[in-house]
């Protein structure tokens, strides 16, 4: 089961949004971990302002927006 790995900030509008629809995207297929980028510096330092941001193994797949073809294609590729 694939890992999508989230990094979100706490108060920000586009991050509620993008976990909510990953959540609905990959229900029962997929795990997804939100994590707070201001709860680690290197997080902080690594993401600054460009949450959220979509990883999976440490490759990011998309920021800002649901990339929905490409959560897709992995969700395909872990079946």
């Amino acid at each position: 089961m694939p890992v999508f790995d989230v990094y979100s900030r706490r108060g920000c509008h586009l991050c509620e949004v993008l976990v909510e629809e990953l959540a609905d995207l990959v229900a029962d297929r997929a795990r997804v971990d939100v994590h707070d980028v201001d709860s680690r510096d290197e997080w902080t330092r690594a993401f600054g302002l460009r949450v959220p941001v979509v990883q999976v193994d440490g490759r990011d797949i998309c920021e800002f927006t649901l990339d929905r073809d490409a959560i897709r294609a992995l969700l395909a590729d872990s079946a």
